[in-house]
């Protein structure tokens, strides 16, 4: 059995609030780590009326004040929007009141479309261009202070927060390899890649003082319910989202229906379709055999499930019944 982690958005749903939203995250993070998930990570996304995880460190904090065993981190934090100091400084902070328990993963591109990236960083339009740059910039602020040491992260400095690096393309997975960090790949939104980006992150891994072996990690979207029928509606919820998305009208989590005929039309269903051919949905037994494939297919060392339902306690039957599945592996 290797481990199951959540990766969380905090979705907000129509008739919801982001205040509402954010408790959700922290009660499904309390759900986690009974159930014995290993991970609980929040994405950054602005913008977004749908996403209330924008100021990802202070959810964070939220969550893990609310839980005491699960590791708490980011999937991800988007670098490029930040001073590598300041992310030191506040994934150092949050290390220092969860010790063991913070994890800080770290996405290449804005998490928001190009106005709002240009709104946060404030003019500078080649920080992607600098992200390994930056990656190694971090770590050095997690670094033991060295004498005559004019910067340094406090707190940060001496913690050694892991850092992973995550990706939808492959310039992450041969990045992550040399610098011989732990992967993540975003197959559940983006899956085109992920064969290949595990393979090049595996070939050109390097063993460095974070990691002596590839250590890599799927994301994908995970639906369960009593019946294959209910599965497939709660998942209409997050069809709808991604539709709007694509349509360039963002917003809240819609309802669930009972079908999306009539709600796309052909080119857009094969594009939605498209981006979730790696969702798994269904009862426990299609959840099971799709998880199982999966596994099995990628050689994977810890799958990472996300979802966003309209009705919090359809989520959290969801990880139940996930979890379950995950014990008779």
């Amino acid at each position: 059995m290797i481990p199951f982690s959540i990766l969380d958005l905090a979705p907000v749903a129509t008739g919801g609030t982001a205040g509402q939203a954010l408790h959700n995250a922290r009660d499904l993070a309390q759900h986690a780590e009974r159930l014995g998930y290993r991970r609980f990570w929040l994405a950054e996304h602005h913008n977004m009326p749908g996403i209330a995880s924008a100021a990802t460190a202070v959810a964070l904090a939220f969550v893990a004040g609310g839980t005491s065993t699960i590791r708490v981190g980011s999937g991800g934090v988007m670098l490029p929007n930040h001073a590598p100091l300041v992310v030191a400084e506040q994934f150092g902070t949050l290390a220092a009141l969860f010790p063991g328990r913070i994890d800080l993963g770290l996405g290449r591109a804005p998490g928001t479309d190009q106005m709002t990236a240009r709104a946060l960083r404030r003019g500078q339009s080649d920080t992607a261009d600098t992200f390994p740059r930056d990656v190694a910039e971090l770590q050095g602020y997690f670094r033991a202070a060295t004498a005559g040491q004019l910067v340094q992260a406090v707190p940060g400095a001496g913690l050694e927060v892991p850092i992973w690096l995550l990706g939808s393309s492959l310039f992450s997975a041969r990045l992550a390899g040399e610098m011989g960090l732990p992967f993540a790949f975003a197959a559940h939104f983006a899956p085109d890649l992920l064969m290949d980006a595990l393979e090049i992150y595996r070939s050109e891994f390097h063993p460095s003082p974070a990691l002596s072996k590839p250590h890599a990690m799927a994301a994908i979207g995970v639906y369960a319910a009593d019946t294959d029928a209910k599965a497939r509606s709660l998942f209409t919820s997050q069809q709808q989202a991604f539709l709007n998305l694509r349509r360039g009208r963002p917003g809240l989590l819609p309802e669930p229906v009972d079908s999306m005929d009539g709600l796309w039309n052909p080119m857009e269903a094969a594009g939605v379709n498209h981006a979730f051919r790696e969702a798994v949905v269904g009862a426990p037994e299609t959840v099971r055999n799709g998880l199982t494939a999966f596994i099995e297919r990628t050689g994977i060392d810890e799958l990472m499930v996300t979802s966003a339902m309209h009705d919090h306690a359809a989520r959290v039957r969801s990880l139940q019944l996930i979890a379950a599945v995950r014990d008779q592996l």
